[in-house]
């Protein structure tokens, strides 16, 4: 265990892991919320609804997440929004993951059949109805192993919230590093953890794939 066994280092690391969860966790469900409202605002028939899609994906898709983030911390305390860390990091990375969930989600509504929703409007649905009824549940079913790669990265991306004051894994590593342990010793474990953590999300992926396999 090494570095992990020394004056409360493991109870340090082990609150970082955990805190790269949670805000990793709360990130993903905002972007999975967040994304789908703007893949429905892509394809919907309002033009100003697509603009507002496009602009959204086109901006935060383009923007270093590093800037994002303070764009967040610093940008809206200006506009008298003060909030934890935490809650800035998530919105930071909730917003940015949720335009690649959006176009992920995109690709998968235009793989659906246009006679499906032709038939669906025939039935009389509104265009709410046959999105969430009748395309969606379709597209995010064939979409599964791209949209696993968005949340792979998710983890990962959230170590630009250790430079923000949220202490997560690379907060630790900081940490850990200006009490002179050895930067690879801290490194290997700090690794092991997002590792362990991706390796998880792919699993959870996996079993979803072969559980709402499409039969062809």
């Amino acid at each position: 265990m090494g570095i992990l066994s020394e004056n409360g280092n493991f109870a340090l690391f082990r609150d970082g892991f955990l805190q790269t969860i949670e805000l990793s966790a709360l990130s993903a469900l905002l972007a999975i919320v967040l994304g789908t409202l703007l893949a429905a605002f892509r394809v919907s028939p309002v033009p100003a609804l697509r603009a507002f899609g496009t602009g959204w994906v086109t901006i935060f898709r383009n923007t270093p997440l590093t800037l994002l983030f303070f764009a967040v911390e610093f940008g809206l305390p200006q506009l008298g929004v003060h909030l934890s860390h935490l809650t800035f990091a998530v919105f930071a990375l909730g917003f940015y993951t949720a335009s690649f969930v959006c176009e992920v989600l995109r690709s998968g509504i235009n793989t659906v059949p246009m006679g499906q929703a032709e038939a669906a409007r025939s039935l009389g649905m509104s265009f709410g109805q046959t999105l969430g009824l009748v395309v969606l549940p379709q597209a995010a079913r064939t979409v599964l192993a791209p949209m696993s790669s968005v949340f792979i990265a998710l983890p990962r991306n959230s170590a630009i919230a250790g430079a923000f004051s949220v202490p997560e894994l690379f907060h630790v590593q900081a940490t850990l590093s200006e009490r002179g342990y050895s930067i690879f010793a801290i490194f290997f474990w700090v690794a092991l953890a997002y590792l362990t953590i991706s390796a998880v999300v792919g699993l959870l992926f996996r079993i979803l794939e072969t559980q709402l396999a499409v039969a062809r």
